[in-house]
């Protein structure tokens, strides 16, 4: 039986039988579902509807998902995007800092691993009940875990969710040198299509947002670290 109450998952894709497939298989998982196929249509509902994730098939006609994406997060609106892609070669600006999108999937794909990659990153972005007063520094850069927030100095950051749960596994033990397959088993909780090239292109996500301050190490041919110095 279907858990009730998830909340709203705007599919933007133009393609109907692949839409009405997935709108299936979330709504066995307890989701609303609103189907839009193009962009301009996909943003009125996003600024209506204020769903909780959305799904961004990126070969859209005329406003394409790649600019959706880019005009929610201009409007400081870090909702979960998952992207539909037929190019497995785009990963790189998909998740880039321009777009800021959580994950992705290739064509074709089963829908009930994308309707599983939806839960995984609502789930984290819940967090469960906050940790009151959870504050985690490592040099200049803090992030607040309750309330999901994260400060280069004095300058607060806006992470997508998928950042902040990264930035937030490597200041939880500062100086531990995190391997690869690792981040990518504890963050994004299953074995990405991209492999550990998704947690790269999400570093360098993060390290371009936090600037100078940015305490995130590269150990070469293992992972990264945050460092205390």
């Amino acid at each position: 039986m279907a858990e009730p109450g998830r909340g709203l998952v705007l599919v933007v894709e133009d393609e109907a039988a692949i839409a009405e497939v997935i709108e299936l298989y979330l709504r066995r998982d307890g989701f609303d579902v609103r189907i839009e196929s193009d962009g301009e249509a996909a943003l009125a509902a996003w600024r209506r509807l204020h769903p909780v994730a959305v799904i961004l098939d990126i070969g859209l006609p005329g406003r394409d998902g790649a600019d959706v994406c880019r005009t929610m997060r201009a409007a400081g609106d870090w909702t979960p995007v998952l992207f539909v892609t037929a190019r497995d070669d785009e990963v790189d600006r998909l998740l880039g800092l321009e777009l800021g999108a959580d994950d992705y999937i290739t064509k074709p794909f089963s829908p009930r691993e994308l309707a599983a990659r939806v839960r995984t990153v609502l789930r984290r972005t819940a967090g469960g009940v906050p940790a009151a007063g959870e504050v985690l520094s490592v040099g200049l850069v803090r992030v607040d875990i309750g309330r999901r927030r994260a400060w280069a100095g004095e300058t607060e950051v806006s992470l997508t969710s998928t950042e902040f749960d990264l930035l937030a596994q490597l200041f939880r033990r500062p100086g531990r040198v995190f391997e690869r397959d690792e981040l990518l088993s504890s963050v994004w909780g299953y074995q990405s299509a991209a492999g550990t090239r998704t947690v790269d292109v999400h570093i360098a996500q993060l390290r371009a947002k936090l600037g100078a301050a940015s305490p995130i190490r590269t150990v070469r041919g293992v992972g990264y670290a945050a460092d205390r110095d």
